[in-house]
């Protein structure tokens, strides 16, 4: 064996350190812009705005601390206490309609109905839309001299009335109906992947025990997906939380 045969097996191992760290540190350096920007946007202006919040800031930042007393006068408007109510009505109506709505359709789907890619396309299809178009579209068929409404009396139900937006102690419902409508094809997408993703062995096993196919969704199938529950509702609440523009629209 020649000097030569043993510098090259030694050579080549001290380089693969030096790879292995390189394979090691791309992905960190890739990864490493996008984390600081979202460290410096979310957390950073976060806390940053929390402390404008204690000082007596309008338009620009003075910073003369003022303590609670923003939040103190907050909670004293009417206005916002109307507001919170109102979000808190609208998220929990929102959230469980749409949740329901959309798991229903996902159970539907999942039998392997005909056309099962079309009916997907036009279920998710609303939740392509902004939520300012929907609420002018919405707003269009909740107006009670050219909408539903309209359309009802003129088959000859004169007595019918659908006019939500036009009272304000039923204009929420409307925009929960509306919010439901557009939020509830995304639902029915994740649920279905979810129950796309169940073992088809479990199922079997409860069908051979003779279990209905209402006792083998409740027993096995939606416990298996219980995840999916979880991350539905919790971009639900980020859908309920900017839905200002959906309000908007519509009253």
């Amino acid at each position: 064996m020649s000097t030569h045969d043993l510098i090259v097996p030694a050579a080549a191992a001290a380089a693969r350190p030096w790879r292995e760290r390189l394979g090691t540190m791309v992905p960190i350096l890739v990864l490493a812009p996008s984390m600081a920007a979202s460290f410096v946007y979310v957390f950073v202006f976060t806390l940053w705005t929390f402390y404008i919040s204690l000082s007596n800031s309008s338009l620009l930042p003075t910073y003369g601390f003022v303590g609670l007393d923003n939040y103190a006068s907050l909670w004293a408007n009417r206005r916002w206490n109307i507001a919170y109510t109102n979000l808190f009505l609208f998220s929990g109506f929102y959230i469980v309609g749409s949740m329901a709505v959309g798991l229903l359709l996902a159970i539907a789907i999942d039998q392997r109905v005909r056309g099962e890619a079309a009916w997907r396309t036009i279920f998710l299809y609303p939740l392509a839309v902004s939520f300012i178009v929907t609420g002018t579209v919405w707003s269009w068929l909740y107006n009670p001299v050219d909408g539903i409404q309209a359309f009802v009396r003129g088959l000859g139900w004169t007595d019918f009335s659908f006019a939500l937006t036009a009272n304000r102690n039923t204009a929420i419902y409307a925009v929960i109906i509306t919010g439901i409508w557009q939020s509830s094809g995304f639902a029915m997408a994740l649920f279905l992947a979810g129950l796309r993703s169940v073992d088809p062995d479990l199922v079997k096993a409860a069908q051979i025990d003779g279990a209905s196919v209402f006792r083998t969704y409740r027993r096995v199938i939606l416990p298996t997906i219980a995840p999916i529950f979880l991350a539905v509702a919790v971009i639900q609440i980020q859908f309920a939380i900017k839905t200002f523009d959906l309000v908007a629209a519509l009253t």
